[in-house]
């Protein structure tokens, strides 16, 4: 399945109703004099933030959104009916792009959060708005305005805490399946994961984190390369990167070539992805003894200067799968923290 995560679509607010140029007309009243009424606003198209979803795939079926007209104004100064806004529902994380001038028109990040895209036209006014001491029986009223007409580029990117990064079949979709409720599928041959999965990892009472099991990456990527920088955006939103490595490769690499030449595209495809806190974990210890995993896994540590974090772990035996999940929810409860105290610290300059 083409993992879709770009889209395009057409979206048009309503038109305004026009205005009226009504008189009023009744017996026993000689001058009854203007009695238009305006017309309705047309309807707008927001887009609305929906946690339930997690691709664009649905705008491969649709891609034209259009909200209803406002009504025309009538006599006896009664306004129009304002047409129906239109509300399409996205994935959090969907950000968007007018296509036409490439000026980003807005980030939608929370479930219920709407966002305005396209802005109804304004209804028309009735000729009772026109009326003067010098003129007493207008015949003017205006035409409702037309409403935006936008092609939009909608981009997402997965919101997660935690991104697992890591060539194929280094173990991503094992690890997701054992930590979280996640059943991403599984086998042994590159790029089994075409899109990203996420998975909710509980670590206790009212504490838990999102885990997202990323596409595997080649050299290259991000150049285009394999399954390109597509997936590597998905990796900008995250807290903590887990960098995941074959402890002892099937195909012979070296491990710490492996990591090297990942870090390279990380940096290449964004600076902040290469200082953004990243942990090292090496899989399928499992397949090799103990006293081996270990000793390979200094000597990797060693040989690239590893400052940060990092872990043995087995998926198939969930060996070191609980140590590294608690230190991963302490840490996050750590960034949090700190994240909301700058908050506090901050305060606009006027």
């Amino acid at each position: 399945m083409k993992f879709v995560d770009e889209a395009s679509i057409h979206v048009t607010a309503g038109k305004g109703g026009d205005g009226s140029a009504s008189f009023r007309r009744e017996k026993y009243i000689q001058y009854g004099g203007p009695d238009g009424g305006d017309g309705g606003d047309g309807g707008s198209v927001y887009l609305e933030g929906d946690s339930g979803l997690n691709t664009l795939v649905d705008f491969r079926h649709r891609r034209s959104y259009k909200a209803q007209n406002g009504v025309q104004g009538k006599g006896q100064e009664k306004y129009g009916k304002k047409g129906e806004d239109v509300f399409i529902r996205v994935p959090l994380g969907t950000i968007v792009t007018d296509e036409a001038s490439g000026v980003p028109v807005g980030d939608v990040t929370r479930h219920g959060q709407r966002l305005l895209v396209a802005r109804g036209g304004s209804g028309g006014l009735g000729n009772v708005h026109f009326k003067s001491s010098t003129n007493r029986a207008p015949r003017k009223f205006t035409p409702g305005g037309s409403g935006e007409e936008y092609q939009l580029h909608l981009e997402l990117k997965v919101l997660a805490d935690v991104g697992l990064l890591g060539f194929p079949n280094a173990g991503k979709s094992t690890l997701i399946s054992t930590v979280s409720a996640a059943r991403p599928k599984v086998a042994d041959y590159p790029f089994t994961t075409l899109h990203p999965n996420l998975g909710v990892v509980s670590i206790g009472i009212d504490s838990s984190f999102v885990i997202a099991d990323i596409p595997g990456l080649i050299e290259g990527a991000a150049d285009g390369a394999g399954l390109g920088v597509q997936f590597l955006k998905h990796l900008q939103r995250t807290r903590l990167l887990l960098h995941l490595v074959d402890i002892a490769p099937p195909d012979g690499q070296l491990p710490e070539d492996a990591v090297r030449k990942l870090a390279q595209e990380l940096v290449k495809f964004d600076a902040d992805l290469g200082d953004k806190p990243r942990w090292l974990v090496f899989t399928k210890t499992d397949l090799v003894e103990p006293p081996v995993a270990e000793n390979i896994a200094r000597r990797v540590v060693d040989v690239l200067h590893w400052k940060a974090p990092w872990f043995m772990i087995s998926s198939a035996t969930r060996h070191g799968t609980d140590d590294l999940v608690q230190n991963i929810g302490r840490t996050l409860d750590e960034m949090k923290e700190l994240e909301q105290e700058q908050q506090k610290d901050w305060s606009p300059v006027d």
